[in-house]
């Protein structure tokens, strides 16, 4: 599907292009045929880097994911009349009066399976902690109740910038208990009907003052920190074992219960002469019978950990097949555009046989990162844990790497002679000319005189991993295709 990239709010962004290589890469374009408010939208989209994050919460069956639909404008959050139906921490690009932001719609609590107390900061404090602003969702045919209190306790101690949205206000006779929510110190209350779309438009006007131009968290080492090091995987591979290792020093509780540890833990640790910030992200405890709702918070820990990371070490535990769990983890981290590391533990228990058949499951099961460093090692012995760091730098590297504009034309006009995009319905679409507009991870905009199939990106990021590293990151190909114009205009 062939993205489509939108020219508002743009401005003179023009990602990481200085501004003699900006001049003639719009030369180029105005040469091909391309708008220049066009190739500027293109530009501006793809070189944004991470958007700022608007999180979602209340209680249950308030409307969250309703609004959401209608923030949006189109209908993707799962809606149902029953508490509880958003099983997942998901998240959508929005867009209002010209400004571009992330949407995170948070599912229900769960009060019925692990208290009041517990599940609400579960679901409350990790959307919060990773959002740079937030709309709390209070019903107002029912009014503040125990739970609306408890949330807005921990927005207070979070700090961050809340819009208090007095749901399913569907006429002027509801305004009257919307005023009354002033009582829960938040400040104004908006009054808002998601179903019918009352009253967004003032909301959204409200959230974009609450939201920053640029996310509040930056990457990298511009501002002296140390790199910020995710551990992820499903619970008890070995995380915490890990972290403890590479520590030289018990840090974290290690049990062989899965889910011992209940909050990320951030570990500053030297290693190989380098300071990094470790983020241990097992999942809480679990039970048998506790086992959908504490899979969906230790989600949501490992959500807001990748968040927060620069690159994302994969745990996997060799000794077992590797499950689609494993594989859900994977996508996440690609997703939010996170070097990668493979870290298979457990190593040094392997028979032959085992060994054997591993290798033929990353072959078919990791496919989708074989770009990925791989490192094996042994959480408990230390075995190669050595090697963890290289592969680290390595993803940093290739998660910064940024290739000239120059030098990327002239890899793809060799792409275009050599393999050209086969001919559909009798035309040949071509790669006219491209530029790498962003990094961390690096994001290409490629102009084309006609749609790109899919299997044909795939092939040109293939090559751009070959030919300029890329290691250890995903690439994002955005495309824009030239519109066609008449003769007479």
């Amino acid at each position: 599907m062939n993205d489509q990239i939108h020219s508002e709010g743009s401005g003179h962004e023009h990602g990481e292009l200085g501004d003699a290589e900006y001049a003639e890469f719009m030369e180029l374009a105005a040469q091909e045929g391309f708008d220049p408010e066009e190739v500027e939208g293109a530009l501006g989209e793809a070189g944004h880097g991470p958007l700022p994050v608007l999180a979602v919460v209340g209680r249950p069956n308030v409307g969250k994911s309703t609004l959401v639909n209608r923030i949006i404008g189109r209908r993707e959050a799962v809606v149902q009349d029953k508490p509880g139906v958003t099983r997942d921490r998901v998240s959508y690009e929005a867009e209002w009066a010209g400004r571009r932001f992330k949407v995170v719609d948070t599912g229900g609590w769960e009060q019925d399976v692990l208290g009041l107390d517990a599940s609400v900061a579960a679901q409350a404090e990790y959307a919060i902690e990773t959002a740079d602003a937030v709309v709390f969702v209070v019903d107002s045919t029912v009014g503040a109740t125990d739970t609306d209190e408890a949330v807005v306790k921990l927005l207070r101690r979070a700090g961050k910038p809340v819009v208090l949205c007095v749901n399913k206000v569907d006429g002027q006779s509801g305004e009257a208990d919307a005023t009354a929510l002033w009582s829960l110190g938040l400040g104004e209350p908006y009054p808002v009907s998601s179903l019918h779309g009352r009253g967004t438009g003032d909301m959204l006007d409200a959230v974009l003052e609450a939201l920053p131009d640029a996310p509040a968290q930056k990457f990298g080492t511009a501002l002296g920190g140390p790199r910020r090091i995710a551990l992820i995987g499903r619970p008890n591979v070995g995380k915490s074992s890990l972290l403890n290792k590479v520590a030289g020093e018990d840090r974290v509780v290690v049990n062989e219960l899965a889910g011992t540890t209940r909050d990320p833990v951030d570990e500053l640790i030297n290693l190989g002469g380098i300071t990094w910030k470790f983020i241990d992200t097992a999942g809480i405890r679990r039970r048998v019978h506790l086992q959908e709702g504490a899979d969906y918070y230790a989600s949501l820990r490992t959500a807001a950990a990748v968040e927060k990371a620069e690159v994302a070490v994969v745990l996997i535990d060799s000794s077992e097949s590797i499950s689609v769990q494993d594989q859900r983890i994977i996508t996440m981290a690609v997703e939010a555009g996170r070097a990668i590391v493979v870290a298979f533990n457990k190593w040094d228990t392997l028979d032959e046989e085992r060994r054997y058949y591993l290798e033929r499951e990353i072959e078919t099961e990791l496919a989708q990162i074989a770009w990925a460093p791989r490192v094996n090692v042994s959480a408990v012995t230390g075995r190669h844990m050595e090697k963890l760091v290289p592969a680290i730098e390595t993803a940093l590297e290739g998660w910064e790497t940024r290739v000239p504009t120059g030098r990327l034309n002239a890899f793809l006009g060799e792409i275009v002679a050599s393999n050209p995009h086969p001919i559909r319905g009798g035309k040949q679409p071509r790669i006219l000319f491209g530029t790498q507009a962003g990094t961390k991870p690096p994001r290409f905009v490629l102009f084309a005189s006609g749609f790109l199939e899919h299997g044909y990106r795939r092939f040109v990021e293939r090559r751009l991993r070959e030919e300029f590293g890329f290691e250890g990151t995903p690439i994002h190909i955005s495309v824009r295709v030239r519109e066609k114009r008449g003769r007479n205009k």
